[in-house]
C-alpha cells in the first residue's frame, strides 16, 4: 500500500450532482492508480442543514458508481477533536473572539465595497479592551471566533494550476466557530486531513482561496500541509455552474432515468482532458494509465445528450454474459443470447429490453390502420419453419408479389402488426424470434 491517501468530503445537504461525482471519481481513480486509500468524509457540522437522508443517498450513489471507500468519517462525531484544536489555537494567539452581529458585518462589507476596498474584516475585535469584551458579553452578545492570518506570503505548487501565491494581508480572517458554537468548514477540514494523514487534497477550483487559508492553519497546528490539486469546475451544457440542488443532473435522477453507472464514469473521467471520450466497461480500465495531470484549466461542459449517446454505446457493446442476470431480473424468461444480439443495437436504456421482449413474445394490439385482406394474404404466405435471417426478405417479397404492395405500404403494416412499433431492430433478426405461430396469430388477429 502506498502513502497516497485522499478523501471525498461532501456536505450532506443535498443530492450529489455530476460535478460532485467528478471530484469523487478523480480522487478515487488517483488513489487506486497509486495503490492508495480513499476516504469518505461527511462534513456535517452544520446540524441545521445536514440531513441523514442525504448522507444515505450519497453513500448509495457512490456505491452505485463502484467507488468503494476504505474509511468513513463523520465530522459530527469528532467535535471534541475540533474543540481541542481550537483551544490550542487560542493558546497560540491564532484565534480571537469577535462580537459583531450579522447586520453589523454586512454594513462593514458594503461600506468597504462602496469605498472601493476589498471586503476584508477590519480586525476591530482585536482592538477591544477586556472591559469592552466583558460589557458586550453582559449585554448578551455571544462571540464568534476568527482565525488570525499571518501577513506573509502563502505559496504552493498546485498539481493542476501550477505555482500559486497569496498574501495573508490581502485575505480576510475566516470565521471558524459561529456564535452558536458550531464549527464552520475551514478548521474541522484541516484537523481531519491531518488526523487521516491525507496526502493529496483534490477538489474544485472554488477552494483555491480556502487552500491559502488552510495552509496557515496546518502550520499553526504543527501539521504538514498535504499536496493540493484544484480541478476546473464542471459547467452545464449552457455554460452555467452546476448546483447541488439541480435535480435533473443528480446521480439519483440519472440512475432513475436508466443511465448506466459506467456511462457516467466514462464521461466524467475524460471531461476536461484531451483524451477522447469513449465507453469503458469497468473502472479497472479507467484506473490503468490514469494521470491527474491530464486535466486542463478550462471548465468542461457536461452535456446530457452526450451522456445518453455514451450510454447507448455501452449497451451496444455489452456481452450477453453481462446482460443475462439483468434480463432475468426484469423477468424476461425468453431473453436468450439470440434475443440480446437482436435488440442490443437499438437500445438506449437497458429497460427497453422489456419492450422488445413483449414485441417478440407478448401480445401485440393490432394497429388501427391495418388492412384486413392484406394481412390475411400475408398470413397465408408465411413459410414453414425453421426460420433464419433470410426468412424476412423471402417472405416480404412473396407478400409484395401477392398483394402488389411495395415500400412503406408493404413493410410498415407488417412491422406494426408483428412488433407493435414502427422502428427498431431489423426484422430479419426479430422475425425468427417471434416465430411462425406467433406471427400468424398476430396477423390474423389484426385482420
Amino acid at each position: 500500500m502506498s502513502d497516497v491517501r485522499v478523501r471525498f468530503a461532501p456536505s450532506p445537504t443535498g443530492l450529489l450532482h455530476v460535478g460532485n461525482a467528478r471530484v469523487a471519481l478523480v480522487n478515487w481513480l488517483f488513489a487506486k492508480a497509486a495503490g492508495g486509500t480513499f476516504a469518505l468524509r461527511f462534513d456535517d457540522t452544520d446540524a441545521e442543514r445536514s440531513d441523514p437522508r442525504f448522507a444515505a443517498a450519497i453513500e448509495r450513489d457512490l456505491a452505485w458508481l463502484g467507488l468503494a471507500w476504505d474509511a468513513r468519517v463523520r465530522q459530527s462525531e469528532r467535535l471534541a477533536d475540533y474543540r481541542a484544536a481550537l483551544e490550542r489555537l487560542k493558546d497560540a494567539g491564532r484565534v480571537y473572539a469577535c462580537f459583531e452581529t450579522a447586520d453589523e458585518l454586512e454594513f462593514k462589507r458594503k461600506k468597504a465595497l462602496r469605498a472601493g476596498r476589498p471586503p476584508i474584516y477590519d480586525r476591530a475585535a482585536l482592538r477591544l479592551t477586556a472591559a469592552e469584551r466583558d460589557k458586550l458579553t453582559a449585554e448578551g452578545r455571544r462571540s464568534h471566533w476568527r482565525f488570525k492570518l499571518d501577513d506573509g506570503a502563502i505559496a504552493w505548487d498546485d498539481a493542476l494550476r501550477g505555482p500559486q501565491r497569496f498574501e495573508g494581508k490581502n485575505l480576510s480572517d475566516p470565521v471558524v466557530v459561529r456564535a452558536d458554537g458550531a464549527f464552520l468548514y475551514m478548521l474541522p477540514s484541516v484537523v481531519d486531513d491531518a488526523a487521516l494523514a491525507v496526502s493529496h487534497v483534490i477538489r474544485g477550483e472554488d477552494h483555491v482561496v480556502n487552500t491559502a487559508v488552510q495552509i496557515q492553519m496546518f502550520q499553526a497546528l504543527g501539521a504538514p500541509p498535504p499536496s493540493f490539486a484544484h480541478l476546473s469546475l464542471l459547467m452545464d451544457a449552457k455554460g452555467a455552474n452546476l448546483s447541488k440542488r439541480l435535480g435533473s443532473l443528480s446521480l439519483e435522477s440519472l440512475r432513475d432515468s436508466g443511465i448506466e453507472p459506467m456511462a457516467i464514469a466514462s464521461l466524467l473521467a475524460r471531461l476536461g482532458t484531451a483524451d477522447a471520450i469513449a465507453p469503458v466497461s469497468n473502472l479497472a480500465a479507467l484506473i490503468q494509465g490514469f494521470e491527474l495531470g491530464r486535466f486542463g484549466r478550462a471548465s468542461p461542459r457536461f452535456d446530457p445528450d452526450e451522456l445518453s449517446r455514451l450510454n447507448a454505446r455501452l449497451l451496444h457493446a455489452m456481452s450477453y454474459a453481462e446482460a443475462a442476470p439483468r434480463l432475468a431480473a426484469l423477468g424476461l424468461s425468453s431473453a436468450d443470447e439470440r434475443f440480446w444480439r437482436a435488440i442490443r443495437p437499438n437500445l438506449e436504456r437497458f429497460s427497453e429490453a422489456k419492450l422488445w421482449h413483449d414485441a417478440c413474445f407478448g401480445d401485440i394490439p393490432p394497429p388501427e390502420d391495418s388492412t384486413r385482406e392484406f394481412l390475411r394474404a400475408a398470413a397465408r404466405t408465411l413459410p414453414p419453419e425453421p426460420w433464419d435471417d433470410g426468412t424476412w426478405g423471402a417472405w416480404s417479397r412473396s407478400v409484395g408479389a401477392t398483394t402488389g404492395r411495395k415500400g412503406a405500404q408493404l413493410f410498415r403494416p407488417l412491422r406494426l402488426v408483428l412488433t407493435g412499433r414502427e422502428h427498431g431492430p431489423e426484422m430479419k433478426v426479430l422475425l425468427p424470434l417471434i416465430g411462425r405461430a406467433r406471427a400468424a396469430k398476430r396477423l390474423l388477429g389484426a385482420a
